[in-house]
This record gives C-alpha cells, sequence and structure tokens, in this order.
C-alpha cells in the first residue's frame, strides 16, 4: 500500500479509484512552511495542481517521495532538477483539460472583439450604451499561436470554422504540424506580430518565453485586418502568466496600440486587486479557471490517478516529465 497526499484538491472519482487500487489517500491543504519543515515526510507520493509549490528545500525535506504527480499540464511549480536529484518521478496530465482550455481561449477571444464584458459592466449599471459596443468579426482576420500543441491546434480548428487565417510561431514544433492544419508557419515570432491583429498565447512560460508579449513586439501588430477592417488589436493569454508584460500591455491599452486583452493566468497569482490592468475597459480576465470545468475536472483526476499509481509500481508512464 502507498501513501499519498492530495493536497490541491481532487475529483471525488479519482481519489475512490486510487483508493480501489490499495493506496492510502490523504485529502488536505499542506501550507508552505509546514511542507519546508518535512511535512511529507512518510508519503510515497503527493498530486498536485498549481497552488502548491514544490521547491528544493520542500523536495529535500521530503524523504521517502518516490512520486510527484500534477493534475494538470504545468510543472513550473515543482523544481524539476531537485526532484531528479532526489531520485522522484514527476508525472503530469497533459490532455484532460485540452477541451476545457481550447473553449476557453475561443471566448475570451470573441468576448474581446465583441465587447462582452464591458456591455455586460454598462447594462448592469444602467445604462443602453449601444453605439458604443460596436464590435468586430473574427472572420476575415488573421490569428497568430505563439505556441502550437494540442490546445493551439484545437484552438486553430475552431477559428478556422469561424472563417479566421491561420498563422503560427513554434520552434519547438516540426513545420509539418502546422501546415496540416493549412497554417501559415512563421521562423520569427516578430513576423507574427506584424502579421496579424489577433494573437494567442499556448507556450510554457520559461527563461526564454518570460515578457515575450512585450512592448516591442505589441507595437509590430497591424491594427488592419486582412479584410481591410480596422479591427484593432487584440491579445488572448489561456497559457501561462508571466508571457504577457502586464505593465507594457496596459501602456499599449492606454497608448491604443492595443485594443483588447484577455488573460486567464498572471503574473502573480491571485491577482492584485488594486492592479490597475484590472480597471481598464480594454481589459477583461477570468481566474485561472482553464481547466475548471466539470468534464476536466474528472479527467485530469482520472489521468494523474493511473500515472501515479503507474509510476509507484514500476511501470512506464507516456506523462513522465522527470
Amino acid at each position: 500500500m502507498a501513501r499519498i497526499a492530495v493536497v490541491d484538491g481532487m475529483d471525488s472519482q479519482a481519489v475512490k479509484h486510487l483508493e480501489s487500487l490499495g493506496n492510502e489517500v490523504v485529502e488536505g491543504f499542506i501550507k508552505k512552511e509546514m511542507l519546508e519543515y518535512g511535512a511529507l515526510q512518510g508519503f510515497d507520493a503527493i498530486i498536485v495542481r498549481s497552488a502548491t509549490k514544490l521547491t528544493e528545500q520542500v523536495i529535500s525535506e521530503s524523504k521517502g517521495l518516490k512520486v510527484i504527480g500534477r493534475a494538470g499540464v504545468g510543472v513550473d511549480n515543482i523544481d524539476l532538477n531537485a526532484a531528479t536529484e532526489a531520485g522522484i518521478i514527476v508525472v503530469n496530465a497533459p490532455r484532460a483539460s485540452t477541451k476545457s482550455v481550447v473553449e476557453l481561449t475561443i471566448a475570451h477571444l470573441l468576448a474581446s472583439t465583441r465587447k462582452l464584458a464591458v456591455s455586460n459592466q454598462s447594462l448592469k449599471a444602467g445604462l443602453w450604451e449601444k453605439k458604443l459596443m460596436s464590435g468586430s468579426e473574427i472572420s476575415g482576420k488573421r490569428l497568430g499561436f505563439v505556441g502550437f500543441g494540442r490546445i493551439a491546434q484545437g484552438v486553430a480548428m475552431m477559428a478556422k470554422a469561424f472563417g479566421m487565417e491561420i498563422h503560427a510561431y513554434d520552434p519547438y514544433l516540426p513545420n509539418q504540424i502546422a501546415e496540416q492544419l493549412g497554417a501559415h508557419v512563421h521562423d520569427d515570432v516578430d513576423d507574427l506580430f506584424r502579421m496579424c491583429t489577433h494573437i494567442t498565447i499556448h507556450c510554457n512560460l520559461t527563461e526564454e518565453t518570460y515578457h515575450l508579449v512585450n512592448a516591442q513586439r505589441l507595437a509590430l501588430m497591424p491594427q488592419l485586418g486582412k479584410d481591410g477592417v480596422a479591427c484593432g488589436n487584440h491579445i488572448v493569454n489561456c497559457a501561462r502568466g508571466g508571457i504577457v508584460d502586464e505593465e507594457a500591455a496596459l501602456a499599449a491599452l492606454e497608448s491604443g496600440e492595443l485594443t483588447t486583452l484577455a488573460l486567464d493566468v498572471f503574473e502573480v497569482e491571485p491577482v492584485d486587486p488594486e492592479n490597475p490592468l484590472l480597471q481598464h475597459s480594454g481589459f477583461h480576465g477570468t481566474p485561472h479557471i482553464g481547466a475548471a470545468t466539470l468534464e476536466a475536472q474528472v479527467r485530469v483526476g482520472m489521468d494523474i490517478a493511473d500515472a501515479v499509481n503507474a509510476a509507484l509500481i514500476g511501470e512506464d508512464i507516456a506523462t513522465r516529465v522527470a
């Protein structure tokens, strides 16, 4: 029997599944200070989402830990080097939330161009500002993808159905994958920004991608759609906070270089309620809910439960990241 800590919550079906496989599951959030003082000693595995940070210190104090499971895609809250040095296997569940994030990205794109958030606020304030709420269509516009993995490809298929022209930049993905979806592939991310009025982010947060969307690149965007409509410039990020330079984006919103910014992820989470970005009419956001659907929660729980259990009994895991 393995002892598994589930600290950021997990679907009850997945917990029962782990228990049915002969494991003891202990649920409950563990504070950072307790983790750093060895709260995970005596556990064979831990399953986290994004809230719990497994730093080098936490890992060094977690004697006996064999497996870390990330119930989701990103593993930037886990020190992979420290885990590897400690002989701890790290697995994730990258496919479970794909559909949910695809749909949220499209929702943010449509909400941006049709001014849904600001129209809702205006209407609730008792105003009828119909003339001020004229938006633009996404049909006939160029949509640029920074990163073109599974989620981006799902968004691209939906965007094509809306009549958008697809452009992609991903130096780590074979060009033929993007080309199979009819995407125009760019070798230079700056060229993508020069070409596209609509940009959506689908890459990991790394030293290379930190503040990749910055003042210089925002200034490259054309304002004028492929169809000749002055639709403005629009950015959507449902990937990772920190890829968009939020201060630069706010300045671009204030100057008119950027028309809308939609974020599901922020550089600092929870976002500061005093952040001036939240007050700008061109901005709307969500509190990191990309995977927060009933369906995705079941899928991610079952996927990570199977991956962790497989790692504990010595099986090969396709979703092993360290």
